[in-house]
């Protein structure tokens, strides 16, 4: 094959690729669910600056789903309310999300009864929270066909929930928690606290007098002072990566 063909196919294959990737990002852009552009969901609230990425986890009961205003909800994100699509749940909702809240892609919130994120709360991705649990009471019928267990969960406003963890059903997480990735959260956590392990248990605890217990090893970040730009913030980490720091 010559040279000129060779030139061709490869001109022609990123070609394709790149629209591809184009015809992607629209689909992403125009799959997103907002309270503008909410498609065929109907969200008993849903604030504003709430966003649902595209593509979407399964979505069902939505009329008993609030959702806060700032709200971002991640690829793959599942949020149900109710044991199957198409029932009624009342007058009241059985889902609340607070404003400003992250969920990771592809985590799941499964609210067969009640279920409260607080604000400003933020998951990492594939987390699993449920207010609902397999019962295995009867030892000759199979676990899938047992009536199962519910039990209402709540997470305080601030709390950060990492990769992987699972909260269980009656969980009740105070504020600004840290969850643990991979942790398996059940019953009560207190507010201020780190939480880690399987069945999770308290690692750290915030005291009004000593602080953090044990306390944190490494030093607490220091904040973008007021007036930076973020052209500014882009010299300064093109500055660093040409090795001009190291140098002056």
């Amino acid at each position: 094959m010559s040279r000129s063909r060779n030139t061709f196919s490869s001109w022609r294959r990123r070609a394709v690729q790149r629209a591809v990737h184009a015809g992607w990002e629209w689909v992403r852009r125009t799959g997103a669910v907002t309270a503008e552009r909410p498609g065929r969901f109907r969200f008993g609230a849903m604030g504003t600056g709430t966003r649902l990425a595209f593509p979407l986890g399964t979505v069902f009961g939505e009329p008993w789903i609030h959702l806060g205003s700032h709200c971002i909800i991640g690829e793959q994100v599942t949020l149900t309310a109710g044991l199957m699509p198409d029932l009624d749940l009342g007058a009241e909702p059985i889902l609340r999300i607070g404003d400003g809240v992250v969920l990771g892609r592809g985590s799941h919130v499964i609210a067969d009864t009640s279920v409260t994120i607080g604000s400003d709360c933020y998951f990492g991705p594939y987390v699993y929270v449920t207010s609902t649990n397999h019962s295995y009471d009867d030892p000759h019928e199979p676990i899938g066909k047992q009536w199962p267990r519910m039990d209402p969960v709540s997470i305080g406003p601030g709390c950060w929930i990492g990769t992987g963890a699972v909260i269980l059903p009656g969980a009740r997480i105070g504020r600004n928690v840290v969850v643990a990735a991979g942790a398996v959260v059940r019953g009560e956590v207190p507010d201020r606290s780190v939480v880690a392990g399987a069945p999770a248990k308290v690692v750290r605890r915030w005291d009004p007098v000593e602080g953090w217990q044990p306390p944190i090893r490494t030093p607490a970040p220091v904040p973008i002072p007021d007036g930076v730009t973020p052209e500014q913030l882009l010299a300064l980490a093109e500055w660093e990566a040409d090795g001009a720091g190291e140098s002056a």
